[in-house]
């Protein structure tokens, strides 16, 4: 058993962290952050004495204290919880006063209740990204849709700046023990800023050899990749650091079972573009929603996979643009094969779709045949599925914040539904789902029959996206149970308290 004994500076100040080679890298992390005084959301960058930046992981370096290693702390993102801290804070609020009015049958605390919940309404009204299905009113005489200048001046001066640090890195070179963590399911998206993220992106594009392929500028592959982050929303869980998970899923998916041996470049230039824009402009709110709502999405696209539909329309109009337009030094043939392909890849992530496209794999897998078209298609619309919804197939440290994510948008969701009367999912309602809840039939009735699937064509992807999924499991189970006993021990007290209650009168 090996000790790595790491000095570094954080803060300006000398910190010394030591960890043994069986450490995991969620407890790696930990002492760092620790050191660091940083809260869960934030992103911790190390960086070598001579300015590589380093992955922080197990396999870290000793170092000595003539070549200390500088550990930087950015910012939590504070745009991912906002929304549910609002509502988490008026629901504590709610259910206070509703005590209170049960306790005092108050005329006056009735009237505060009120006040309350039109007070949520009016902030409800205030959140511009509601703007486009009739919440938000904008006061005064400005238009619907325009927005307040100092808001568009801030957003694009952060636009601006992400750009500016994406092309200043793109000259640096990526270590290759970020190459090599890149192309593994374990790579840990929250340690990495936007810029640095795309600069990963154009690795994974260079290193499976596209720009030669094709004839990809790098100027315009950066234009696309920069152009394709902008068209992500601002929302808790479908933004561009989603996107980036999934297009690294798939890339490290493609190495893992040595798809480059068995698909043409183009077939892997599809795959990997198609996880890039698979939710372009996602508003945060679900098919079912769009339906229901009866929004412009679904009007257009007739109810049939209105979100899909639109990410595929706003990747083509992104490379409609020359300056953003990869695809534009190939013939007329290769174009309509990448679009088709892109188009079938992503229309494959409309859950409606999951048990047809899986039941059409399971009839494949006895006799898959990598030199038919057919079969191939079907492979590749299952690797954009699982790449999709993998992460509980990464370590419980990466994969649990984005679960946080993903209840969050479905809350905002549910409580959207239940203020405009539409019917309401009832895996999104907060008074009806938790985290362990929502998770035991996903994995199980979804992500393991998927995964297992796939398997049985790569075992080699069996330590790598099944076990860990088994694993996260079995640690959802256990929780699940842990708050039914947790349950029953209440009832059965309040139970035994009311007959004692009963018995002294």
């Amino acid at each position: 058993m090996t000790t790595t004994i790491v000095h570094f500076l954080v803060n300006g100040r000398p910190e010394r962290a030591e960890f043994r080679d069986d450490c995991s890298a969620a407890e790696v992390k930990a002492l760092f952050r620790a050191a660091a005084e940083a809260s869960p959301r934030h992103v911790l960058k190390m960086f070598a004495s001579d300015g590589r930046r380093m992955n922080i992981s197990p396999k870290m370096q000793t170092n000595d204290p003539e070549s200390v290693y500088r550990l930087e702390l950015v910012a939590a993102d504070q745009s991912r919880v906002g929304m549910s801290q609002e509502l988490d804070s008026m629901e504590d609020r709610l259910q206070h006063l509703e005590s209170r009015v049960m306790e005092e049958a108050g005329g006056e605390l009735l009237c505060d209740l009120k006040k309350q919940v039109e007070s949520f309404k009016k902030k409800l009204e205030s959140v511009e990204h509601l703007s486009w299905m009739g919440l938000f009113k904008e006061h005064g005489h400005q238009e619907l849709s325009q927005k307040p200048k100092s808001l568009e001046l801030s957003e694009l001066e952060e636009r601006l700046q992400v750009r500016r640090k994406y092309l200043n890195m793109s000259s640096l070179q990526v270590t290759e023990e970020v190459r090599e963590h890149l192309k593994t399911p374990i790579f840990d998206n929250w340690q990495w800023e936007k810029a640095e993220m795309l600069m990963l992106l154009q690795v994974m594009f260079t290193d499976l050899d596209f720009l030669s392929a094709f004839h990809i500028k790098l100027d315009v592959l950066q234009n696309f990749l920069f152009e394709v982050s902008c068209h992500y929303n601002n929302i808790p869980f479908h933004n561009f650091r989603h996107c980036f998970c999934v297009t690294q899923m798939m890339y490290g998916l493609i190495w893992l079972t040595d798809l480059r041996s068995q698909f043409t470049r183009i077939d892997l230039l599809i795959m990997l573009t198609s996880a890039l824009c698979h939710d372009l402009d996602h508003p945060g709110y679900n098919n079912v929603f769009q339906i229901n709502a009866q929004t412009d999405l679904a009007l257009l696209y007739n109810d049939i996979s209105p979100l899909e539909n639109h990410h595929c329309a706003v990747a083509f109009s992104i490379m409609a643009k020359p300056e953003c337009n990869i695809l534009q030094n190939l013939s007329n043939e290769n174009f309509k094969l990448i679009r088709g392909g892109m188009i079938r890849c992503i229309l494959a992530t409309d859950m409606v779709r999951h048990n047809d496209i899986l039941t059409q794999f399971r009839s494949l897998q006895p006799e898959f045949d990598f030199t038919n078209k057919e079969h191939k298609e079907v492979l590749m619309k299952i690797m954009m599925k699982v790449s999709d919804i993998s992460n509980e197939a990464r370590p419980m440290s990466v994969a649990e914040p984005w679960l946080d994510c993903l209840l969050q948008e479905f809350f905002n969701q549910s409580d959207t539904e239940k203020l405009k009367g539409l019917p309401v999912s009832p895996f999104m309602d907060r008074e009806k789902v938790s985290k362990p809840s929502s998770q035991t039939s996903f994995i199980g009735f979804v992500l393991l029959p998927l995964f297992s699937e796939l398997t049985k064509l790569f075992p080699c992807l069996q330590q790598h996206i099944v076990e860990p999924v088994q694993q996260a499991l079995k640690y959802y189970s256990d929780l699940e149970r842990a708050g039914r006993e947790e349950t029953s021990r209440e009832e059965t007290s309040r139970e035994e308290t009311s007959r004692e209650e009963t018995s002294r009168e």
